[in-house]
This record gives structure tokens, sequence and C-alpha cells, in this order.
């Protein structure tokens, strides 16, 4: 429980204190059971005299203080307000759509550059894949078969998994013992992370999601001759991630000629937040504990917030595809990263002109709005153009809007100024929802990260979120309902402050996961 593990070349080494990190599993932001935060149950509120003496010291084992606990639960009174959406973005109106000299003179730069730079890819991989194998469950459990469980079945053959799968089932084995064997006994898929599902059948081989982030990290995330990944992972899945990495890493090292350093962290416990009762009193468990829950993938801003590094690429463990069809996510990567180092050097000057003082801030504030897609006031001073350009900033890959499930670009008001950000529906009012319907394009998680300042000096990443954007849903334990607080999701609020710059990219770099039928879609085969 008390360390981090991290791999260098092929020897296993211990850092960190697992006290600095999180102890809860990665969780994606539900829509369902979301509720409105207009309609917001009020009560009386809540005073650090009403915790127990236990009570303070559960919180305490928390890393939390009461103040923080009574804060959670006023969050819950109030509720959380809507974002003040002005309009999607569109190719052309904060979404960039690049040619190909300009996407070839990026990649150009990121190549040049990379070499000296530290570069981290950052992947989200501890939730369960519960939701990956939920009517599997239903099927095994209630009997229930639907559409999916016969194209499961019909099309068992087709899936990565099968040749481990056949080593728990036969010729006379029914078609509850076949499901049976994914998720329960056999693979046992229905209690692992997305990272440990055989995702890809080669010639001579099988690739788990987790070894494709390897190969991945290889092609577009090198730092010279090492690679830097880090996963988020829970605790009780770190063994199954170094059973395959151990295998694995020697292998892709030598095809590569790469060092990995791949490196995992778990989740604070400080960043889980207090359940409620519909009345919003504190929720408590039959022993007569508070009970305290995960508090979403936001929280992961402060696992992002220790990694030490000059760029960051952020991507979902799920959204992988086979080695035929990668050339355009290595191509756009590093696209992304080579734009995010133009504007990222333009800012610092800009910084380093105003810091001077007595700049011509015309030009100035042309780059912030036409570059950093920033909308300013007609009164725009030299502070402001100081506050805007000193920030971190995230280059997002936005695909095609297909019906795929996830937030948006939007433009969104605040603090006298218009900007970018990634929208989930359930932050928006129902009388702005036409604009998320006329949406051009959504968001598949394709961040590229720059988070150190004009000096070197890496910003503290939880000072540029808004806390306003967190999110409230309806949950039960025990038989008993209750409500559940969410962190504004790390590339929602968890990133509201940051500046963002949305890029156009082709749907062949979006190639998700979400249940596992999705495997047979041609990405996966």
């Amino acid at each position: 429980m008390k360390k981090i593990l991290c791999i260098f070349g092929k020897v296993k080494k211990y850092f960190v204190n697992l006290d600095d990190f999180w102890v809860s599993p990665y969780r994606r932001r539900a829509k369902k059971g979301a509720i409105s935060t207009q309609n917001v149950q009020t009560t009386t509120k809540i005073t650090t005299n009403m915790f127990t003496e236990k009570d303070l010291e559960q919180i305490k084992n928390h890393s939390l203080t009461p103040q923080q606990v009574e804060a959670q639960i006023e969050n819950f009174r109030k509720g959380f307000p809507y974002l003040k959406v002005v309009r999607a973005a569109a190719a052309g109106d904060g979404v960039k759509v690049l040619d190909e000299e300009q996407i070839n003179r990026a990649i150009e730069r990121y190549d040049a550059e990379s070499k000296d730079l530290k570069i981290v890819k950052f992947v989200p991989a501890s939730g369960a894949a519960t939701r990956m194998f939920k009517e599997l469950f239903e099927f095994v459990g209630a009997g229930k078969r639907g559409k999916g469980i016969d194209t499961l079945l019909e099309n068992i053959r087709k899936f990565a998994f099968y040749e481990e799968l056949s080593q728990f089932i036969n010729d006379d084995s029914t078609d509850e013992e076949i499901v049976s064997a994914i998720i329960i006994n056999g693979l046992a898929y229905g209690s692992k992370p997305k990272g440990l599902v055989t995702f890809h059948a080669y010639e001579d081989s099988t690739r788990k999601a987790v070894e494709e982030h390897l190969v991945e990290g290889a092609l577009y995330a090198r730092s010279g001759d090492e690679v830097y990944i880090h996963f988020t992972v829970s605790e009780e899945h770190m063994g199954g991630f170094w059973d395959v990495l151990g295998e694995a890493q020697p292998y892709f090292e030598e095809y590569f000629g790469v060092k990995y350093n791949v490196s995992f962290s778990v989740q604070k416990p400080s960043t889980d937040t207090i359940a409620v009762n519909p009345d919003n009193t504190p929720f408590r468990t039959d022993d007569g504990q508070l009970l305290f829950r995960p508090a979403g993938h936001g929280a992961l801003i402060e696992n992002l917030n220790d990694i030490d590094a000059d760029i960051i690429f952020v991507k979902n463990i799920d959204n992988v595809t086979t080695d035929a069809r990668r050339g355009d996510t290595i191509k756009y990567k590093k696209a992304l990263a080579g734009l995010l180092l133009e504007l990222q050097e333009q800012s610092f000057e800009y910084l380093k002109v105003l810091e001077v003082g007595g700049a011509d801030l015309e030009p100035i504030a042309e780059f912030v709005e036409k570059q950093l897609c920033v909308k300013l006031p007609e009164d725009y001073n030299t502070a402001l153009l100081k506050s805007v350009l000193d920030r971190p900033i995230r280059v997002c890959g936005v695909v095609r809007n297909q019906g795929e499930p996830g937030g948006g670009p939007f433009w969104v008001a605040g603090e006298g100024l218009e900007s970018l950000q990634i929208a989930e529906s359930s932050q928006i009012a129902p009388e702005d929802m036409h604009l998320m319907k006329s949406a051009t394009h959504f968001n598949p998680v394709d961040l590229v990260c720059g988070v150190k300042d004009s000096k070197g000096v890496k910003f503290n990443l939880p000072a540029y979120t808004d806390p306003e954007t967190g999110f409230i849903s309806e949950k039960s334990a025990g038989g008993r309902d209750l409500r559940a607080q969410e962190l504004p999701g790390l590339w929602n609020g968890a990133m509201a402050k940051w500046n963002t710059i949305f890029v156009d990219v082709p749907i062949t770099t979006f190639s998700p996961v979400k249940v596992v039928q999705d495997l047979l879609r041609e990405q996966h085969q």
C-alpha cells in the first residue's frame, strides 16, 4: 500500500509514497442518474460539530478536513450551475482544420524538438470493465438475452481472446457456460480493467490494450530513446499489469530500440467525496460510518499534476487500434504536439514582451483571439493579456460527430471572456440543449498538454480547475438511495482555465471499446 511501482528498462523499482496518490478506481463521469442542478433540495447547513469523534477520525483517515467535507455537503445543497454555453465550436469557429502543409510542418517541428523534451504518455486505466460486459452479466445472472449476446456467440472465434477462452470451454459448452467463462470464471474479464483485456490478434501473437499503448508510446511519445508512460490504476489490479508488462516490455524494447519507463499511480483518498441521503444529510452505512465514494475521473488532475514532463499526451486505455490502422493516429498525434510547441513558443515570446512594458498590444490580442481562441473584451489591457497567456495549454483532437457518446467542443462565457471548453450534456441547461444537438464535433479524449510556464516551471494544475463544474447523481448502497458527487471531469472542469485549441482529426484516430462487441469492428480486427 505504501509504494508506487515503476519500470526502468527491465528492472522494477519503487518510488514515491503511496500516501501522495489516490486509492479509488478510475470512474467515468456517468450520465445515467444525472439530476438537474436546478432541482436541488435544501436542508439545514451541516456544521463540523455534527460529526462524532469517530466521524472526525474517519475524515482524517481520508486526508480531508471537516471543513472540506462540509463544503462538499454544501455543494449537494446548492447544486452546480450549468455552463454558460454560447455556441458549439465548428470548423473555422473554434475548430482548426489543418491542411497537409500545416500538418507536415507541425510534425517536422515535433520530430526535431522531441528528442530534447521529456514527453509522457498519460493513460487513465483503472476502471473495471463492468460496463463493457454489462450485457453479458445480465445474460448469466438474469437470463436476459438480447441481440448483443447473439452477436457475441455467433462471432466468438473472431475475438482476439478466443484462444485464451478455448482453454476453459469445449464443443459441448452451453451459451451460458461460454459467456460465464468470459466474465466470471476462466478469463474473469468482468472483474478486470480494460487494460488487461486481450483486444487484438496478430499473425503470431495477441495484445492486450495496455500493450498497444506501449507500441503507441514508441511511435509518437519518445524522448530520444526513452519512452515514459504513466498509467493510473486501482491497487488491486497492479499485479495484473505487472504480469503483462513484465513479458511485453522486453520484447517491445528490443523491437523498437527504446527503453521504457512505465509508472503507475492510484488515487488519493483525499479526492473522495462524502455521500448524502436524499435530504442532503450525511449517508451512514449500517455500522454507522460515513460513506465516501470515488469522485470521478476529474480527480486525476492530481495524478497529472505529479507528472514531471514538458509535454503530456492524454488518451483513454480503450482507444487503441491495430498496427495496420495506426498510421493516422501517429500522424495526428505528432501534428497536435507540433502545433502545441508553436503556440507555446509564441505565447512565451509575447509574455516576455509584456514584461518589458510599452508593447503594442494589438498583435498580441490578435494572437490570443485567433490562435489561442480566447475572445477578449474591448477594454482588454496588459494585465489581462498576461493572465491569458500565462496558463497551461492543451491542443485537443476532435472528431466529426457520428453519433458516438461523449462531450463536445463549445464556446463558453465566463470571467469576461469567451473560451473553448469540452462540455458534457449534463453541464448544459435544458434550454441550451439544442446547441449540443447542433454540434459538428465530439471529444474522443485526444489531448496534448503543455504544463510548464515560460520560465520552465511546472504549473500547479489544480489552480486551473473550475470547482463549479462538478456533478451530482442518484445512486444507492445497501438498498438505500443516496446522492453522490463527482469532481469536475478531467478534460471538462478540471482543465476549464487552460488555453484550449481544438483541431479536426479523422475518425480513424478514434477506436473506442465501450462494449465487448466493439472488438468486432474493423478497427480491432
